[in-house]
Order: structure tokens, then sequence, then C-alpha cells
């Protein structure tokens, strides 16, 4: 059959580009690391040093995770090299769209798990805290805020990460003021990472009755959500610390006390805050945590000598210095002025199929330093 030659012909490839992944994760070594790691974990007194067996529980989940990933995409080109053997002996054309349905599955998998090679930053492997802040223009700008906003959470759960809402400051009459969640799964902060700059939408505003076309920007902030192990110094002298009642959307729901905290690093101007906990020790001290984050990420901006990509830091929130471009009308497409990556389908995007944009962007990076290598 001639459809089989071609099913046939995938799964080869596919089989080389998995013995090249393996090849290049060094399962042996990591086999011999895991065994390494259990006897540590096993030994007396291990979690009477909780720093240290925090760091060796964290890292025995990523070569565990490492390991099963490899042998399962082995596992599955195998079992489909007998199936095609099954179908060619027997003719049992049947069961062709089962082989189709497996290699579409395997060639995802294979696929993410290149994706995720590419993750290689000191950073990566953590959970993401992403702020979004919207640009001048009111309403309008809130709005595009609150979209961005649902196309990230989008994104998330199609990759079964969690989302935790830390702050949320709703707009007066739609959308967001500001906004700071954490989304927790494998590499989300190297993922995530790629989505830090200025989002410009174009599209005829619902709120403007004349209809005219509306040009709103939005800003969006990462950083890794770091380990409590992870030291980062910050000065309490170099902190302005202001406290608010926390918003609501009223009536009994609005605090009476001032709960809410903003706390803004002077040295850098970085400004974080959080009003979602129930006092304002803790809200303090969950500000602090992302302020942690932010410095963090802003020290290996400067190790990497990259301060033109530095979280929307140093980005205004307008014309010329966005990253990507979201088109509602007069056509329809999104397009990233990073790496010219674009697509027509605009409603899949703000639906959370953000992937394509993330993956272009890393090959981008990879490419760039590649050059700088050489």
């Amino acid at each position: 059959m001639e459809t089989l030659v071609s099913h046939k012909a995938q799964l080869a490839t596919l089989q080389k580009r998995i013995a090249e992944m393996v090849a290049h994760q060094g399962i042996e070594r990591l086999t011999d690391e895991l065994s390494d790691l259990n006897r540590q974990m096993e030994s007396p007194g291990f979690w009477d040093r909780p720093d240290e067996a925090q760091t060796v529980n964290r890292r025995h989940a990523e070569v565990e995770r490492t390991i099963e990933t490899c042998n399962s995409m082995t596992r599955q080109a195998e079992d489909l090299e007998v199936l095609i053997e099954l179908v060619e002996e027997e003719g049992a054309e049947d069961m062709v769209g089962e082989i189709i349905e497996k290699l579409e599955q395997l060639t995802r998998q294979v696929e993410d798990r290149q994706l995720a090679l590419m993750l290689s930053g000191e950073a990566d492997a953590y959970d993401a805290i992403v702020t979004i802040h919207p640009g001048a223009g009111g309403t309008e700008s809130a709005d595009w805020a609150g979209m961005l906003h649902r196309m990230y959470v989008r994104w998330a759960e199609r990759q079964g990460h969690k989302v935790e809402q830390l702050d949320l400051l709703p707009g007066e009459e739609a959308g967001i003021k500001s906004v700071t969640f954490r989304v927790s799964g494998t590499n989300a902060y190297g993922y995530l990472k790629a989505e830090a700059g200025v989002h410009r939408l174009v599209r005829i505003s619902p709120f403007d009755a004349a209809k005219r076309r509306h040009t709103s920007f939005a800003s969006v902030f990462v950083s890794p959500d770091l380990p409590d192990d992870i030291e980062v110094e910050i000065d309490e002298k170099d902190l302005r610390v202001d406290v608010f009642r926390a918003s609501g959307a009223g009536g009994q729901h609005i605090n009476k006390t001032s709960s809410a905290v903003r706390i803004t690093h002077e040295p850098t101007g970085i400004v974080v805050q959080c009003q979602n906990e129930r006092s304002q020790h803790q809200n303090r001290a969950q500000a602090l945590h992302v302020l942690k984050g932010r410095l963090y990420e802003l020290e290996l901006q400067k190790r990497e000598q990259q301060m033109d990509e530095i979280t929307g830091e140093k980005l205004d929130n307008a014309w010329g210095s966005q990253i990507r471009s979201y088109v509602f009308h007069p056509y329809q497409m999104v397009k990233d002025h990073r790496t010219s990556h674009e697509t027509g389908n605009l409603q899949a995007v703000m639906d959370g199929d953000v992937t394509p944009f993330i993956r272009a962007w890393l090959l981008h990076r990879m490419a760039e330093s590649g050059k700088m290598e050489k």
C-alpha cells in the first residue's frame, strides 16, 4: 500500500529524531545519576537539611521525567513499527487509521521534546510569574490586557500547567488595570519568557460608537518563580512599601483594612504588588517573592549582555517597541516582529495557541547564539 510506505518513512524519520535526542540526553549517564540521587534521598538524615534536600528532590524529578519521556517515545516507536508490519503481513487496512493517529501523537511528543531541549538557561526549568499592564488608552487598553490574560491562561491549560492568580486590579469599565499570576509546570519560565515585551492590538473598538479602528498596547513581564533555596539579596533601604485597600467587585467584598501591598525597588524602578492574600503580612511576603524573581531575571539578562531584551523594563508601552502585532481589522493576522513568524488564524492564537510563536523565538535565539559563538 502506497500510504503505508509513506507512514513507514515518517516513522523512520521519527525514530532517527528520537535516537538523536536519547543520545543528546545521555540516558545511560542519567540512569546512573538517578541511582545516585535515590541513594542520597534514602540516606539517614537526608531531610534534616531542607535546602539541600529540596535541590536534590527537584533534580531527581527532572532526571526521572527525562528518562521516562525518552523511554516512552522509544516504546511508542517500536509499537508502531510492529503495528505497521502487522498491517503489511495481514493486509488489515482498517488499522491504517490507528497508525495515522499514533504517528500524529508521537510526532507531537517528539516536537515538544525537541522544543524542551532548547531550554538550557539557568532558570528555564522554573515556574513563571507573569504580569500584564495595559498601555495608555483607558478602557480599550485595559480590555486588551484582559484578552492577553485569557490567552495565556488558555495556553497554560493546553500545556497541563496550573495557574494561580497573585494580584488582579480590574478595569473601571472592562478588562484589567494589572494582573500578576503564577504558571506552574515543566519549563514554564523557559517557554513564557518568549512572551515578554509589548503586544500591539489593531481592531474596530467595541467601545467606540463611531466604530473607528483603534491601536492598543499592553506590556507582558515574565520572571522565574524562584525556589526558596535560591538567594537574592534585597536591601530594605532600597524598598518603598505602600499599603492600600484591596479592590474588589464592590459591596461586602471590599476590604475595610489596608491589606494590599505595593513595593517599589528604587534602584531599578521595578514595581510589584499583591492584594489577593487575607493579611498585609501575607501580601508583603508574596510581593517580595515576585520582586525576588524579577531581580534575579534582571541579573541573568545582565550576565548575557542582552539588556535590550529585558522583560519590558526598558520598552515603551507604545509605537515602535512591540514584539508582536495582533490585527483584527481590516484583515486577521498575528505577526511576531522578532522572528517574522505569522499566522492568519487569529482566533486560535487568542484561544491559547501560542506555542508556534514560542518555538520560532527559541529557534531564532538558538540561531543567534550560534552566530555569536562563531
